[in-house]
């Protein structure tokens, strides 16, 4: 790879334009792997990398020695593995690294291994069963167990099989996606794990896949698409049909007992009988695995531990500091990782005994100018971070939230269109009693966001997307909008601290038997474009054309300072590219607000 390449890939994420992992990072992974096993005096890695890699690679290899493993389950399934033991006198901690859900497996991390090994860590990195394309030396045996049973019993085997050879004198697990969920479940079912940092993790698998009677569609399906195979070579027979009516919307009861089995939630008991020191690293705007379900979580830990909360998407704050794309970059969201570790494994004395329990980035505080091109200078059209996002640090999840105030809808404002979102301060005059309706079905402007993974990964780096609230098609949405807000605390900062988990309740009826409400939140400028604030659907069954229901459900959680004479709008349509939905095309679905059960949005403050 040359220092051109490298250059070219400076701070990428992992995700390329369709979803996929970037397969240049691919490829910086692999060559890392390359040079770390090769043989010889050391020359090998300058020949196959640019400065720093090379000299970080030969640092290393004079620390840990490289090995290349198969490692032999339970079941008699080999893992591809890939090991860094210390030279030095021992014994030395250990650190356990299940791959993520990739084709390309433990190589596509190689430079986190390096950055551990480098601290002092015998490193074990493992692709979990089934995962990798086939002929890769990477890839695993076996079908994908989907971090059921068998991903447990594997983790296991490979923490005997790094006591037999690395004889560790501690083990902790670091895993981001998949591979955090996992380490969070060998830990529940193995007390030789001391400490787990479990990154864009997830602890109720249904609830993060099938939430509010939602499929989130598109997660399942860029997941299958990165397992290296079709599915009748990936997965048993059963595990397919699984997942074949989860695509179908059918027998969705079965889905959620099958994930209840591959939720580290089920075992949150055993996770606190054994003490494990957790840390949870997660984004607001999750595009795989919603945040509530990980706030959940943590509430219910009863164990040292820790939540960051990150703007951007899945694996968006981590990935530049896994992959090595931007080897001198800021590198927080690992660092702090690596932090919990040191404390847990090696008792180091470095402050994370006296951090705050929460910590949560607000959205888009940073500061940010033109990008350029890293080679040729050339303007890119995206913006680059010059001063990072505010971090807020709370005892625990309640101390997020200080207060919550009630807006009321209305129904249409003067000038005919959007109904308004008046504070209860301020009266609920035409807040009952009106209906709304419009044409489901069809898609608006109102989406979560353009591309699961990559949206996410742009505002990660300082590009969030921009909306034009002027093309959200009110033939096929309805809108509400607050006039413009002041903070009367600090009026020249923010007009609303919104910080926590919206809730939202409005009555519906539609002309066909299901409907599906999505609810987007959104930040709006003079301009009448906007910024995503948070969202959430829903889907209702067994309506009645002349009946109404009322339904309240709770939007993501969110960390988003509302800027001074800025106006909220909340838009509800019946569509997303995220999701699964029940809306039939061109049926009417109407809103409304009933005297008896007035619809409203809570928003929590800070």
């Amino acid at each position: 790879m040359s220092a051109a390449e490298a250059a070219r890939m400076k701070g990428r994420g992992l995700w390329a334009a369709d979803g996929t992992v970037d397969p240049d990072v691919a490829r910086l992974g692999q060559t890392l792997a390359a040079a770390v096993l090769a043989h010889g005096d050391g020359g090998a890695p300058r020949t196959l990398l640019p400065p720093p890699f090379a000299a970080y690679v030969e640092e290393v290899r004079a620390r840990a020695l490289p090995g290349y493993h198969r490692i032999e389950s339970f079941d008699g399934i080999r893992l591809s593995a890939f090991s860094l033991r210390q030279r030095g006198p021992g014994p030395h901690p250990l650190v356990v690294v299940p791959a993520g859900w990739t084709p390309y497996g433990w190589p596509l991390f190689l430079w986190a291994y390096l950055r551990l090994a480098r601290r002092g860590y015998h490193v074990l990195a493992y692709t979990p069963r089934g995962l990798g394309a086939p002929g890769l030396p990477s890839t695993s045996e076996g079908f994908v167990d989907v971090a059921g049973p068998h991903d447990w019993a594997d983790g296991s085997s490979v923490v005997d099989f790094a006591v037999d050879h690395l004889a560790p004198s501690t083990v902790g697990f670091l895993g981001a996606s998949y591979g955090s969920g996992i380490g969070r479940l060998v830990a529940a079912h193995d007390d030789r794990v001391s400490a787990v940092a479990a990154l864009s993790t997830w602890g109720d698998l249904a609830a993060g896949l099938l939430d509010h009677g939602t499929r989130r569609l598109a997660a399942v399906r860029t997941l299958l698409a990165l397992t290296g195979g079709p599915m009748e070579e990936k997965f048993r027979e059963a595990d397919r049909a699984v997942l074949a009516d989860f695509l179908a919307d059918r027998n969705l009861d079965t889905f959620v007992e099958w994930c209840r089995l591959r939720s580290p939630d089920s075992y949150l008991h055993l996770t606190n009988e054994n003490e494990t020191p957790t840390l949870l690293s997660h984004t607001w705007h999750e595009g795989l695995f919603a945040v509530n379900q990980v706030v959940r979580t943590f509430d219910a830990l009863e164990v040292p531990k820790r939540l960051n909360l990150w703007i951007g998407d899945h694996t968006a704050p981590e990935g530049a500091g896994l992959t090595g794309t931007d080897p001198d970059g800021p590198d927080l969201a690992l660092e702090e990782a690596y932090a919990w570790l040191d404390h847990h494994l090696r008792g180091a004395r470095n402050g994370v005994a006296d951090w705050a329990a929460v910590c949560g980035q607000v959205m888009f505080t940073y500061v940010t100018e033109p990008a350029a091109h890293p080679v040729s200078g050339e303007p890119t059209g995206e913006r680059r971070i010059v001063v990072p996002a505010v971090r807020e640090h709370r005892a625990d999840w309640s101390g997020v939230t200080a207060g919550v105030e009630t807006f009321g809808l209305t129904g249409d404002g003067a000038g005919g269109t959007d109904g308004l979102l008046l504070p209860a301060a301020e009266g609920t005059s035409g807040g009952t009693g009106w209906r709304r309706a419009f044409l489901a079905g069809v898609d608006t402007e109102a989406t979560a966001m353009d591309a699961l993974l990559r949206t996410g990964q742009a505002e990660w780096a300082g590009t969030p997307k921009t909306y034009d609230t002027r093309k959200i098609d009110r033939r096929h949405a309805v809108a509400w909008t607050t006039g413009p807000l002041y903070d009367p605390r600090e009026a020249e900062q923010a007009g609303r601290r919104v910080r926590g988990i919206p809730r939202l309740r409005l009555t519906v009826r539609s002309t066909a038997t299901s409907a599906t409400l999505v609810a987007h939140l959104l930040d709006v400028a003079d301009d009448e474009t906007a910024r995503i604030i948070t969202h959430e659907p829903l889907t209702v069954y067994d309506l009645m054309p002349e009946q109404d229901t009322t339904v309240t459900w709770e939007l993501q959680a969110t960390a988003y300072d509302v800027p001074a004479g800025h106006r909220l709008m909340l838009v509800v349509d019946s569509k997303d590219p995220l999701y699964g939905d029940a809306s039939v095309t061109w049926t009417q679905t109407t809103l409304g607000s009933p005297e008896e059960v007035p619809s409203f949005l809570d928003l929590p403050l800070g």
